[in-house]
């Protein structure tokens, strides 16, 4: 059997931490930002981790079992 290539998308975008968990960054945080109060995009800047119903799928991109 071939290697699994791991998406080259989902690679920049999430990271594992150490107890196997996925963080993510919050979306709405790259541009239009004069409009968002100072309390929101200091509410986006902290990482995230995936949803349990999505976790799967993250993984499958990684190539994780």
């Amino acid at each position: 059997m071939p290697k699994i290539k791991t998406n080259s998308g989902a690679k920049k975008r999430f990271a594992l931490t150490g107890s196997g968990k996925i963080k993510r960054k919050h979306a709405f945080k790259s541009h239009i930002l004069t409009k968002k109060t100072k309390k929101q995009k200091r509410n986006l800047t902290h990482f995230s981790t995936v949803a349990g119903v999505d976790e799967a799928n993250v993984k499958a991109l990684l190539g994780i079992r």
